[in-house]
């Protein structure tokens, strides 16, 4: 069975890091501890006081002082890595932690986990071709050498970063070595981690490299375990839950976030609040618990997107340069079918391209398989599409070579139909207003990521109010924006009364709007 040797950076809380030691390692596992030299020495004797009789605990054999972003991250980490491996030859797997950290799942969970896939578990994505770097540096972080510290020596670090930018003093990265990037949140089995340390020890050139580059812990053992294990043994992925706001700012969980931790497909979570001391107690006497079962749903993230988005819909202050650009043409026509149901939005307009042959395009914001013609590339992402609305728009009117174009958005997409609606060109508006179910809302939920298959009843119940109110507020905002061709055409009404609506919106005879409008499985789900 794997036992875990727990590798503990931390620099505060002494007391919530003997109990956590403990509690880990009574479950049999290890733990290998850093604390930070800038810390009081008082703290970290107290820590070493009370852990001295716990065989199943060591220190770092140097302890440094350690700066967000910089070197000294990594060193402490292989500090604590290397009294690890020397301390217990018995452990199968290296686990990284904070003290900010705590299981979510028990120990016979999180070992049977391990011994399921013999793998190491680590993010590690390529740094020049993925998106993991949203803002700020990016190849910047290598190809100069970064001395300072950027939080508590801005002009120092500014200083030296422009004065290398001017004198063009870039330097090449090591030729066989592909840098990779991720969480520094890794689980690592020990082959993996004896080749890190004797690569460390051989490659000094790599070494040197990784000293000057610029938040290296979240470079340095990502790009090492891609280049040192066959990519069949690694699980791009942490199996420590966190996430991350709008604003780069870590989610902190508190008492009340229980039950979402254990549903989630992750072996530990951070960043626990210190005032959580409930949500601690919970967690820690779960780890111990060897007949606990867990349902996995794994909406955590999906769910925090859509909870902490309502309200903060805010108001834009200036144009954004795509709703600048010019109209779509006076003489143009765009008809949009607006309809929280996509297969009954699809069902319609298929039915209209039958009988009218008009051009008619299913969710082009929304869904990135929507087939699109090829318009030179800005047809070929959500967000291009979205940025050049109007140029896309005013594209696909001339490959049609149309004055008349039909397409679906959601009901949510308020900023495009406000965008499109308020174009010289004539829009109409055909709101699709359906009826929803229970079993269809949990169905939109599962679609969404708000839950899964293992989400207990209770939850679901508690949500489902939610979700039905967010779709009542999308149709309220769009009958308050009070749109000069807005139609609303409602699962509700009869036959005669559709077929009137589509004759209007279409401005074709009301014959055809009757073919249109007479399949009754319309409104099915």
């Amino acid at each position: 069975m794997a036992k875990i040797a727990f590798i503990l950076l931390c620099h505060k809380d002494p007391e919530a890091i003997i109990r956590q030691a403990e509690m880990l390692t009574a479950a049999g596992d290890y733990m290998a501890i850093h604390f930070d030299a800038r810390a009081k020495p008082e703290a970290f004797n107290r820590i070493k006081t009370a852990l001295a009789d716990n065989p199943s605990v060591t220190f770092a054999r140097k302890r440094i002082k350690c700066g967000w972003g910089a070197w000294s991250l990594v060193q402490a980490t292989l500090y604590a890595v290397e009294a690890a491996v020397e301390e217990f030859p018995r452990a199968t797997h290296f686990y990284m932690l904070s003290g900010d950290c705590a299981p979510i799942k028990s120990a016979r969970f999180a070992h049977q986990f391990l011994d399921n896939r013999d793998v190491d578990y680590v993010e590690s994505f390529d740094y020049f071709e993925s998106d993991w770097i949203k803002t700020g540096m990016k190849e910047e972080r290598l190809i100069y050498r970064h001395f300072f510290n950027e939080r508590t020596q801005p002009k120092r670090f500014y200083a030296s970063y422009n004065l290398q930018r001017k004198l063009g003093l870039t330097r090449p990265i090591p030729p066989d070595i592909q840098i990779q990037i991720g969480s520094q949140w890794w689980c690592l089995r020990r082959r993996t981690v004896e080749w890190i340390l004797e690569f460390t020890r051989k490659r000094r050139d790599v070494m040197r490299f990784f000293r000057t580059t610029w938040i290296p812990d979240e470079t340095f053992f990502q790009t090492l375990v891609r280049h040192l294990v066959p990519e069949s043994e690694i699980e791009t992925r942490t199996l420590t839950f966190l996430m991350f706001t709008d604003y780069g700012m870590p989610v902190t969980f508190y008492n009340d976030h229980y039950d979402l931790l254990l549903s989630q497909d992750y072996l530990f979570a951070r960043k626990i609040s210190p005032e959580a001391l409930e949500l601690k107690r919970r967690l820690g006497t779960l780890y111990s618990d060897e007949r606990a079962q867990f349902q996995i749903s794994n909406e955590g993230r999906g769910l925090f997107q859509f909870l902490t988005a309502r309200g903060r819909e805010g108001r834009r202050f200036a144009q954004r340069f795509w709703e600048t650009e010019s109209t779509l043409g006076r003489e143009r026509e765009l008809m949009i079918v607006v309809c929280k149901k996509w297969h009954v939005a699809k069902r319609l307009l298929e039915r209209i391209r039958q009988v009218t042959n008009l051009p008619a395009i299913e969710y082009l914001f929304n869904e990135e398989g929507t087939a699109l013609p090829d318009l030179g590339g800005i047809q070929g992402t959500l967000a291009k599409r979205t940025r050049h609305r109007r140029a896309l728009m005013r594209m696909l009117f001339d490959y049609y070579e149309t004055d008349r174009l039909l397409v679906c958005m959601d009901p949510g997409s308020i900023d495009l139909l406000q965008d499109f609606c308020g174009d010289r060109a004539v829009t109409k508006l055909l709101e699709v207003q359906c009826h929803f179910t229970d079993a269809y809302l949990i169905g939109h939920a599962m679609r969404v990521g708000l839950a899964g298959e293992q989400t207990p009843p209770e939850t679901l119940e508690r949500l489902l109010p939610t979700i039905r109110g967010d779709m009542t507020y999308e149709s309220d905002r769009i009958r308050d924006s009070e749109f000069e061709n807005h139609m609303i055409l409602r699962q509700s009404d009869d036959r005669g009364q559709r077929a009137d609506l589509l004759a209007r919106f279409l401005d074709i005879p009301r014959e055809k709007a009757q073919e249109i409008a007479e399949p009754d499985h319309l409104f099915a789900d």
